[in-house]
């Protein structure tokens, strides 16, 4: 019996054993922890840079300035007429306002007319209609000295075309600027 006894104790020595080296397989090895990162630091974006402000670059006494002043350097004028309507007497006087302030500036005005009729009665029309618009600068104040006028008639259409509408943009006076300041 004893050695049954020890048959016994060493089955179960044994037994145990083998409980503890399964239970020991099971627990699986983990790999180390990483080492603690160390915080980064978060870049700083560039400054945004602050918008210059767009400056008003126009020129006193250019021919921006000018336009912008003034509105139009053209009038127009009715079918086979050179009177000056209160719409190119406005515009007119806006100019001599303007021609006042910069008196270095000389101007050419520039008569035209639509396609109907000879080239000899539009050469003339347009050299009525830039009369016309060169006496009421002069009456606005503008020296006569100032202001010279020529007629191209048909010859320089500034709308292509046999329509009303294409008429009624030739029909007109163009103040051309001469000597104004450089944009």
């Amino acid at each position: 019996m004893i050695k049954m006894k020890s048959a016994l104790t060493r089955s179960f020595a044994i037994g145990l054993l083998l409980s503890a080296a399964a239970c020991a397989k099971n627990e699986e090895e983990l790999p180390p922890p990483p080492p603690p990162q160390q915080p980064t630091a978060t870049p700083t974006p560039a400054p945004t840079p602050t918008p210059t402000p767009v400056r008003d670059t126009v020129v006193p006494g250019s021919e921006e300035d000018f336009m912008r002043q003034v509105g139009s350097d053209r009038v127009f004028f009715a079918f086979d007429s050179s009177s000056l309507d209160a719409e190119a007497q406005d515009t007119l006087r806006r100019q001599a306002e303007w021609l006042k302030q910069y008196t270095n500036v000389t101007v050419t005005i520039e008569g035209h007319a639509d396609e109907r009729g000879t080239r000899e009665y539009n050469l003339a029309l347009g050299e009525r209609r830039a009369n016309a618009a060169a006496t009421y600068l002069q009456q606005q104040g503008v020296a006569p000295s100032r202001i010279s006028t020529i007629s191209y008639g048909k010859e320089r259409p500034a709308v292509e075309g046999s329509t009303e509408a294409a008429y009624a943009q030739n029909r007109r006076a163009v103040t051309v600027l001469s000597g104004a300041a450089a944009s």
